[in-house]
């Protein structure tokens, strides 16, 4: 992570609680629950930012209103939005995300990960990394990269154990 940071100073949003209210059928082993998309939101809302010691909700780069699910189809999309358009650690945030969803969910989910329209001034390079399984793939056999991406994701694992 460099010295100079590009956002030095970025908005801090209240993470508020999950909306998940617990129900009886949640405790029974037996039944199959449907991913939605507030469990998937629950899953990313705490990955930390690789510039600051701010999670992606507290920074409003993850928001639960961007996180479609298709439980049926077995399809997932996240879009994020970074804090700055130029963002050099979109593509990071992007693959941290991928990287939780693709330890966390079933294999029969297809994850689409993607910036927020607009959001971004190389939108279309970064969306087509994040979701090229050979670039993923590269990225993840890099073990300082990949050491990145773990320390990212320690605090979302711990919130969620």
């Amino acid at each position: 992570m460099n010295d100079q940071l590009l956002n030095a100073n970025p908005t801090v949003f209240d993470a508020g609680a999950s909306n998940r209210a617990a129900r009886p059928e949640d405790l029974d082993e037996s039944i199959t629950d449907p991913f939605d998309a507030q469990e998937i939101f629950d899953l990313i809302r705490h990955i930390n930012d690789p510039e600051h010691p701010l999670t992606l909700e507290q920074l409003n780069v993850a928001q639960p209103e961007l996180v479609t699910v298709d439980d049926q189809a077995s399809q997932v999309l996240v879009r994020f939005t970074p804090t700055i358009p130029h963002c050099s650690m979109a593509t990071l945030i992007g693959l941290c995300i991928r990287v939780r969803l693709l330890r966390s969910l079933p294999d029969r989910f297809k994850v689409d990960i993607r910036v927020s329209e607009g959001s971004h001034q190389s939108e279309h390079a970064v969306n087509k990394q994040l979701n090229d399984k050979e670039r993923v793939a590269a990225a993840l056999e890099n073990t300082h990269l990949l050491e990145v991406v773990n320390q990212c994701l320690l605090t979302a694992v711990e919130k969620t154990v």
